[in-house]
């Protein structure tokens, strides 16, 4: 097995499955201390909940479909051949821990900015090859060309500045190696003003009041779903509503205010979810085009890439 201090910059000292890096950039930025603030308290909280299991199981799922998988046994496929693989933003370090058990043979490192890169750590220490630490992904410490396979799922555009983390992450990617990545997708107008807005008060918002909001919208989006009315909507191109039979709960959802509701996941979940979007001062939207640039300035080749509503993700070769 390929060492780990040979992967950083600086000499690292681990203790268990915990890696302490030296000279590590701390976040500076006030929006990313807010973000790294609101995420530790929903991962700690989140830990202490009962829907864990629910949500990494649908995360899995949804993790093969973003990123081209057909089966778990074909990403395991493809993790057979990656030595190095790095999950970064890595939350409750779940994702991490799955790439552990699917390719035992290599090094997987997890990486997060919030509190729960320790949750993490100890939840997964018996995983051998597996390694978590708490930092900016924008500045891992790792070395250029080192990763085989860098992943970047669900968290880049809570990141200060995007474009220079993608940069970031695909210099840590090994020549002949693959990043995925995942990017929020722009919606309709009326909902990216909204959103826009509210990232200005976030500051002003203390977090006890940030749950309570999002408690709110889970019984916004629980009553339109149990309205169960489909309606005939006009096309409004300009301000990029989509026309069309379409629920209302999810018409709303789209175009207007994010209102997350899932009968299958239930209250926890759903809470959890719109705080997730709401709370993070940094929290950047991506036209396709735009997204496509990014990977083009970075001079990578899109092997997959995939879209719908919520998001664009790819694995790109470098």
């Amino acid at each position: 097995m390929i060492k780990v201090n040979n992967l950083f910059v600086n000499p690292i000292q681990i203790q268990d499955n915990w890696i302490f890096p030296n000279s590590l950039d701390d976040s500076d930025q006030k929006n990313q201390l807010q973000t790294q603030d609101v995420f530790s308290d929903k991962w700690s909280q989140f830990e202490q909940g009962n829907k864990k299991e629910e949500l990494y199981s649908f995360q899995k799922e949804w993790f093969l479909q973003l990123y081209g998988f057909d089966s778990e046994e074909d990403l395991k496929g493809f993790l057979s051949t990656k030595n190095t693989i790095v999950d970064t933003g890595c939350g409750l370090g779940y994702k991490a821990a799955w790439f552990a058990e699917l390719a035992p043979h290599a090094v997987v490192i997890g990486v997060d900015i919030s509190e729960a890169a320790r949750i993490a750590a100890n939840n997964y220490k018996h995983l051998p090859n597996l390694y978590f630490y708490q930092a900016d992904i924008a500045s891992t410490g790792i070395k250029d060309d080192v990763i085989d396979f860098t992943v970047c799922d669900q968290v880049i555009m809570h990141t200060e500045d995007p474009e220079v983390t993608f940069a970031h992450l695909c210099s840590i990617t090994s020549n002949k190696g693959e990043f995925a990545c995942y990017v929020d997708r722009k919606k309709a107008l009326p909902r990216e003003l909204l959103d826009d807005y509210f990232r200005i008060a976030t500051h002003d918002i203390s977090k006890e009041q940030l749950w309570e909001m999002s408690s709110q919208l889970s019984e916004l989006g629980k009553r339109l779903s149990e309205l169960n009315i489909t309606f005939d909507s006009p096309d409004i191109p300009l301000l990029g509503i989509k026309g069309g039979k379409q629920d209302l709960q999810r018409f709303i959802y789209w175009n207007f205010i994010k209102c997350f509701w899932r009968d299958n996941y239930g209250k926890e979940i759903s809470d959890a979810t719109n705080f997730d979007w709401y709370a993070p001062s940094n929290a950047k939207r991506y036209s396709e085009l735009e997204f496509k640039n990014m990977i083009k300035q970075n001079s990578l080749e899109i092997h997959h890439f995939h879209e719908e509503e919520a998001c664009y993700s790819g694995r790109f070769l470098k």
